[in-house]
């Protein structure tokens, strides 16, 4: 087809009635005076500067993206901001002080510490329980920088979480969250004492959930489940400190840092800790739940080199002289035997991510469950009420 410029179509139209050639002749004079109105207008932006620092405008050209960009900054800072204010006024710096021999036979003092934070006005305090037994003659010191003695009125037997409490009233306390809840990549603030430098904030993001490492050294090596994986920096003296969403609420305990890589740090999700809490506000001590047998979580590499036919699940299994199933436990009632392999509890696959501890920890002392298991090759189920560890 081709192209008709204006003079063609004229061709079409010889003669026009001055009615026409009146509204052709506004038209143009419309445009014109646009244009022109058009161009005093961006000269007169352009010149502006302030105008231009305004509206995000460099070299005269509205730089949306730039202005968008510095916005969620401003927004996410902000955030950090107020969610540190917040929480800040319950973490306390926790102190002890033990007395050891030296290699010459002296007696000389030892000193360790780390965090905590306040949950009830009254002093309850939550920490790591690796915190809580560095030493005796516990301190704490909180925001406002009162000194108080601190007792140790409970520990977690199968995680790294103590209770403290301190005589006090009227404290500033924690909003809990919801640790189920979080999302890998969200943005979390870890707070804590740092080197004794106290409420030093880092920021990063969780970078995954459900880990499962031990930690320790010697024969105090502790196996930690379900642990939730940051980079925010979690530095010596950040144990038991509060690890906290763009909310201000606490989702995770500070624990543990992998001392062969740099800002890989670990955090007991806090939902665990709430119902150690609950469990201690109806008990007076904190009890955790129990089938009563000893087990190797399996992965591919173990399965493969023991010649399994299952990948996952737990080896029910001892030692020298440890029992693979305890004597009266639930699981010797159930009928549950060494070289057993747990499959699933209520329907939950047992595997390295999802450990047999960790799934049990979701019960309470008395729950019945139903447990499947492989036996001589052969998948059977059985069912048992869990029973306490204190």
């Amino acid at each position: 087809m081709a192209k008709i410029s204006y003079l063609d179509s004229d061709r079409f139209h010889p003669r026009l009635k001055r009615g026409g050639l009146f509204i052709v002749l506004f038209l143009v004079l419309s445009f014109v005076m646009g244009l022109a109105g058009g161009t005093g207008a961006t000269l007169l932006l352009v010149s502006n500067s302030r105008l231009q620092e305004i509206l995000g405008i460099k070299g005269g050209t509205v730089n949306l993206t730039t202005t968008k960009t510095e916005k969620l900054r401003l927004e996410e800072s902000s955030a950090i901001v107020d969610a540190t204010k917040k929480v800040v006024p319950a973490v306390v710096s926790i102190t002890s002080s033990s007395n050891v021999t030296d290699l010459f036979g002296r007696i000389v003092s030892q000193e360790g510490g780390g965090t905590g934070f306040i949950i009830t006005n009254d002093g309850l305090i939550l920490t790591n329980k690796h915190v809580a037994q560095s030493g005796e003659n516990l301190m704490v010191l909180t925001a406002d920088g009162k000194n108080y003695q601190a007792k140790v009125v409970a520990l977690d037997p199968t995680n790294d979480l103590a209770i403290l409490k301190i005589d006090a009233s009227g404290l500033s306390v924690v909003d809990m969250g919801d640790s189920d809840s979080l999302a890998v990549g969200q943005w979390v603030i870890a707070i804590g004492n740092a080197l004794e430098l106290q409420n030093t904030v880092t920021v990063g993001v969780i970078s995954a959930r459900e880990r499962q490492l031990t930690a320790g050294s010697g024969s105090s090596q502790e196996q930690l489940n379900n642990l939730l994986q940051t980079d925010a920096a979690i530095n010596l003296g950040n144990s038991g400190g509060p690890l906290v969403n763009l909310a201000g609420q606490v989702v995770g305990i500070n624990t543990v840092m992998a001392g062969n890589a740099q800002n890989i740090g670990f955090a007991i999700p806090i939902n665990q800790a709430k119902g150690a809490l609950d469990s201690y506000k109806k008990t007076g001590k904190i009890i955790k739940p129990q089938i009563g047998v000893r087990y190797l979580t399996l992965t591919k590499e173990i399965a493969k080199s023991l010649n399994l036919s299952v990948d996952h699940g737990a080896l029910v299994t001892g030692g020298q002289s440890q029992a693979a199933v305890l004597s009266g436990s639930p699981a010797e009632k159930a009928g549950l035997k060494a070289n057993d392999i747990l499959l699933e509890i209520n329907g939950e696959r047992i595997d390295e991510n999802h450990p047999l501890g960790a799934l049990i920890q979701k019960y309470q002392v008395g729950d019945e469950i139903e447990i499947k298991y492989l036996r001589d090759q052969k998948e059977n189920t059985t069912k048992l009420k869990l029973s306490s560890i204190e």
